[in-house]
């Protein structure tokens, strides 16, 4: 038996209770919406007739899709209360929609609809006229209270705030760089009468204040980064930290190498730089382990296990040039066996015996180089019948060439018969 309440379609009998389409020239034609667009004629109904919009004010209006299910009549309510109340008043627009809304389903509702839908792309521009703009800072940031992104607050104690004056939920201090820059603004207006010269005046104090904001941001953010807030108070923020962390012990190899870099200091923060050489020592451990790797390899250690006999056999060797790195020492050589070369341009392209050999002559690695280039060069020259001039630098004296000689012989770069 059909609903005696509904309403229904009389050209596909579809159920048009909440919304449906009356003719006005034809007692009791009622279509849906997909008929009447389609122009259905029943009887005497005809497509051109006069028609009205019945609606029981339940049918969505965004589709069955939308989240939230809100009718018609929730939406015209809804317009209503952004008409009357103003954007913002959630609580008496849920009000004025209905009880079976809150305050947050209108604000998601309305946000998400009317704003970022396509309703709100298609009716509000994308550059709104007449917007004032602050001009006088370039990013278009307000005066106040900074420039920039405010700084996390110090880790102080109360007493020490006190003591700062600092502010911890504004990150100001009570008294502040440059504490009367605020008086180039404080008095300024803009009057309709002004003339341009006035203007530019009021202006230039705007840039004035801007300056003096920036450079007590500096200010702050250097001391920030430098610690020079902890070291005030007669303590380091990282002292607890260390406490608890066992402290590596800086070796004398990186306290020259932080010499020679201290330069970078002035382009880097503190704690970027204290980075900067813990990365450059864990770099030097990886590449020494990979060394260590590489070395296994070639003596073809596969297997922990394997390792043990090998390692013990290079103790044994590392004593021995320990033996000899105490003998070199006792001579007013620095630590190691090649310390006097071993920091010179081409050390790394000599062999072990060719480092001894320039350790033992006092002769860096680029004049040996340059001296074993020359004389395999003119022994080749020789060997090939054309005569060839000796050009040996004059820094290379008998004794020095004569040990080369040898020591090329026997390595044999080089044949006996060029002795």
């Amino acid at each position: 038996m059909a609903d005696l309440g509904k309403k229904y379609c009389v050209n596909c009998l579809a159920d048009v209770t909440n919304l449906r389409l009356r003719c006005t020239d034809c007692p009791d034609i009622e279509l849906c919406p997909e008929c009447f667009s389609a122009g259905a004629e029943i009887g005497n109904h005809r497509r051109w007739h006069g028609y009205q919009q019945v609606d029981g004010g339940l049918f969505s209006l965004w589709g069955p899709e939308a989240e939230g299910g809100w009718t018609s009549r929730e939406e015209q309510s809804l317009l209503d209360a952004i008409e009357q109340y103003g954007f913002g008043n959630w609580e008496d627009m849920a009000a004025h929609v209905g009880p079976s809304r809150t305050p947050q389903e209108v604000m998601e509702h309305y946000v998400t609809m009317y704003i970022h839908g396509n309703l709100g792309k298609a009716c509000i521009p994308d550059s709104i006229p007449n917007r004032v703009t602050d001009h006088t800072c370039p990013s278009g940031g307000p005066l106040s209270p900074s420039l920039t992104t405010p700084l996390p607050p110090l880790d102080i104690s109360l007493a020490e705030q006190q003591q700062l004056g600092y502010m911890p939920l504004r990150d100001d201090y009570e008294i502040e760089y440059d504490q009367d820059a605020e008086k180039l603004i404080s008095g300024l207006s803009v009057n309709y009468d002004d003339e341009d010269v006035e203007i530019e005046l009021k202006r230039a104090h705007v840039d004035m204040y801007v300056r003096k904001l920036r450079e007590r941001q500096r200010r702050k953010n250097i001391a920030r980064d430098y610690n020079l807030v902890p070291g005030f108070l007669g303590r380091d923020k990282k002292d607890k930290e260390k406490e608890n962390t066992p402290k590596r012990k800086i070796t004398k190899e990186e306290k020259e190498q932080r010499v020679r870099l201290r330069a970078l200091c002035q382009f880097m923060a503190h704690r970027e730089f204290e980075e900067f050489f813990e990365n450059m020592h864990k770099e030097r451990v990886l590449r020494a382990k990979v060394r260590e790797l590489q070395r296994y390899r070639r003596n073809g250690i596969t297997r922990l296990e394997e390792s043990a006999e090998y390692e013990a056999a290079r103790h044994k060797r590392e004593k021995r040039k320990e033996n000899k790195n105490v003998v070199a020492s006792k001579r007013g050589g620095k630590d190691g066996e090649f310390a006097a070369i071993e920091n010179l341009t081409g050390f790394e392209l000599l062999s072990d015996r060719e480092k001894v050999l320039c350790n033992s002559l006092n002769l860096s690695p680029t004049r040996y180089l340059t001296v074993k280039t020359i004389i395999i060069k003119d022994h080749l020259q020789k060997r090939q019948g054309i005569p060839a001039k000796s050009r040996l630098p004059g820094y290379l004296d008998k004794v020095l060439k004569k040990r080369i000689l040898t020591f090329l012989t026997e390595s044999g770069w080089i044949s006996r018969d060029a002795l």
